[in-house]
């Protein structure tokens, strides 16, 4: 659409979203409604999809993307103090998020010890506070020395943000858990499990959409092959970050941290040879 048909990037951006979203949803009433297994359903999907590309494509790679859109997705957050070697606005940005973070971390321990919960031991509890503290600010020092905040850690940022507060914070957050955890008895508690499983299956392929469109723009290009082995790359990062095979159990974040793993690894071998 935006190379070959000159849609504007937009349009062609919510075009891929829907599409994305409708293939999510094409998967999840096979596993909702007709209740076929969702790693069955999934695997067959991804085969399918993948095929439908190669036809598209006729097996052949689009190229380059369109300057605004790789603008939007594999750019650098700009620095309005123009330091020569240094992004000042990357510490200002790091300094701020240690501050919200120990600002979050405090009110919900303090919220936790009102309502009469069980809160870990302040000792314990602070010392990680202090480490993913100092991890922030090496890390974004490393960035500011280098080009600043690449705009796809942004985005990294917006949607772990939004699906974490999602997950811990909204009911449907917590339904996703108890079917996890256990349908039958979920389904016996009154909750619409099929509607659950259609929302995340569903959901699923709207955030497929927006990690294809971040990947093409990372390769400024795109083809039939894209993607290849990313799934087991997906499930590693979501079984290190703690999420169990049997549902029920991990956060947003720990997934990220388990992507995060898994990323330098695979770095790391690549630079090792």
């Amino acid at each position: 659409m935006m190379c070959e048909w000159d849609f504007p990037i937009p349009v062609a951006i919510i075009s891929m979203l829907i599409i994305g979203t409708a293939v999510g949803a094409w998967q999840a009433f096979w596993i909702a409604y007709i209740k076929i297994p969702p790693f069955i359903t999934t695997l067959a999907g991804m085969l399918m999809f993948r095929g439908l590309s190669n036809i598209v494509l006729n097996g052949l790679t689009i190229s380059p993307m369109p300057d605004g859109y790789n603008l939007l997705f594999n750019s650098y957050v700009p620095d309005p103090f123009g330091i020569k070697g240094f992004n000042v606005m990357c510490m200002i940005i790091a300094v701020i998020a240690v501050v919200i973070f120990v600002f979050l971390w405090a009110k919900g321990r303090m919220t936790k010890q009102k309502k009469g919960y069980e809160v870990p031991k302040l000792g314990g509890d602070l010392a990680k506070v202090v480490l993913i503290s100092a991890l922030i600010l090496v890390y974004m020092f490393q960035l500011s020395r280098f080009r600043g905040i690449p705009a796809y850690l942004v985005w990294v940022l917006v949607i772990t943000l939004i699906y974490g507060y999602i997950t811990a914070n909204t009911t449907t957050g917590r339904y996703f858990y108890a079917v996890g955890g256990n349908e039958k008895a979920t389904e016996l508690s009154g909750i619409n499990t099929k509607k659950v499983y259609f929302i995340a299956y569903a959901n699923m392929g709207f955030l497929a959409a927006i990690a294809a469109m971040i990947t093409i723009a990372r390769l400024n290009s795109a083809n039939p092959t894209a993607g290849d082995g990313y799934e087991m790359d997906a499930i590693g990062s979501c079984f290190i970050g703690g999420a169990s095979a049997y549902g029920g159990t991990g956060t947003v974040t720990g997934v990220v941290i388990g992507a995060t793993l898994m990323g330098v690894i695979n770095m790391g071998m690549t630079i090792a040879g």
